[in-house]
């Protein structure tokens, strides 16, 4: 995190994606985990393998963690808890730790504590949240409360609403100064809604100095889901929704049989709950390119995101830029077609080994069959010798080729989006 990041930030929010993959990793997306920071604390909302690490690069502390929230029991959604355990163990972390989660949480880890024989020198404290409970303040602080609500999925699943609570409003400081407020201790009184009394007997109202009070800002987790009214409820006037968005509506069936949502449920849930941005995640390996969903879920919705791993969403926007800066830079797989030179810009940098001969001259009268047959053994000879200097195919030319052949015939192919599958494809993956 950023230096001096509590004092900067203001009254915002960050949400830091850690991982949008659903079910199983891809080359370039981990598994579910999304960082709340807020006043220099970082809340996580599932903990995915590898989610420790990918708070690393985000510029997150793992020490600066207050609460854990697990939705669900599929292992791709708690599967990094214990190394996350274990490093903070490392650390010599020393105040308590809240783990939320379903029924179930607190046997888990602490067999795997003991397994482990992990010594740690901090406390847990276990919320766990029974499967007939209809809603629960899981988490109820001076600042913020977390409310969870059972999903609709295969297995008992919960969702999130993280909502800070109403802010005091602004102190009018020069109509203070005038009415004699000078001590910060005054103005604290003003602002917790007390009447101040003045030396010599004058008292200023609270209400003549301060605001309205001030809404706090919201946000919602629901991942694993088919559309469900406690998903509405959960995000209802929020300021970002973050919501699962496994597959796109023409495998609405699957997602129904999975009990995963589409990008057009996502929508659905942020039109009826009215939120303010509606950021959608946890996208099936089969999706190589995800602006499908996003696509889909902007014809029904607006605005609406891609969850990008490690990039911060700030529920104030004007305060985006510069407060938290990723460590890393995740390299896209086709990111260097940007830098090869296409139609045959590959063959040309393997011509640089070649060695140039210099054309025979031709006698005009004599030796002409004799001549022939030179050139003819000279072409036999040449031709062996660019099978074996043939650079090696580039796929990305031939596609390119084929695409203009497609538009020169007035044809036109759909995006390829979706992930080819092999004979290693024996199961019915994400």
């Amino acid at each position: 995190m950023a230096k001096g990041l509590k004092h900067t930030a203001g009254d915002t929010m960050i949400i830091v994606p850690l991982g949008v993959a659903s079910a199983t990793p891809t080359a370039t997306r981990h598994l579910s985990s999304v960082a709340l920071w807020r006043e220099g604390d970082v809340h996580l909302f599932d903990c995915g393998e590898n989610a420790q690490m990918r708070m690393l690069q985000a510029g997150l502390k793992r020490s600066k963690i207050e609460n854990i929230f697990i939705s669900h029991f599929d292992v791709d959604h708690y599967s990094g808890l214990i190394g996350l355990i274990s490093t903070l163990q490392l650390q010599r972390r020393d105040r308590d730790l809240t783990i939320v989660g379903p029924k179930g949480i607190q046997e888990f880890m602490e067999w795997n504590i003991q397994f482990a024989k992990l010594e740690l020198g901090f406390g847990i404290n276990y919320v766990e949240v029974e499967e007939d409970a209809e809603s629960t303040r899981v988490v109820d602080e001076d600042e913020y409360y977390v409310e969870a609500r059972p999903l609709n999925h295969t297995k008992f699943c919960l969702g999130y609403r993280f909502q800070e609570k109403d802010k005091p409003g602004k102190v009018d400081a020069e109509k203070a100064e005038r009415l004699g407020i000078t001590e910060d201790e005054q103005y604290k009184a003003l602002k917790a809604g007390e009447d101040v009394e003045l030396e010599d007997g004058t008292v200023v109202k609270s209400y003549e100095i301060v605001g309205h009070p001030r809404p706090g800002d919201s946000f919602a987790y629901i991942t694993d889901t088919k559309y469900c009214p406690n998903s509405v409820k959960l995000a209802m006037n929020t300021n970002i929704l973050y919501h699962e968005a496994t597959f796109s509506e023409n495998l609405a069936d699957k997602a129904a049989e999975t009990g995963h949502s589409t990008s057009v449920d996502a929508a659905r849930v942020a039109n009826e709950a009215q939120t303010k941005l509606l950021v959608i995640s946890h996208f099936s390996a089969r999706y190589t390119n995800p602006f499908i969903l996003l696509r889909e879920a902007r014809e029904k919705f607006f605005p609406a995101w891609l969850a990008t791993e490690l990039r911060p969403i700030f529920t104030n926007p004007s305060q985006e830029k510069g407060i938290v800066q990723a460590k890393v830079y995740l390299k896209e797989i086709d990111d260097n077609k940007s830098g090869s030179s296409r139609s045959g810009g590959s063959r040309r940098g393997n011509d640089k080994g070649k060695k140039n001969f210099r054309k025979r001259k031709s006698s005009s009268g004599r030796g002409r069959s004799s001549d022939r047959g030179s050139s003819s053994r000279r072409s036999r000879s040449d031709q062996g010798r660019k099978r074996k200097e043939r650079p090696s195919r580039d796929y990305n030319d031939n596609r390119d080729r084929r695409e203009q052949n497609d538009s020169n015939q007035g044809t036109s192919r759909p995006p390829k989006h979706i992930t080819p599958r092999t004979p290693f494809d024996d199961f019915d993956r994400f």
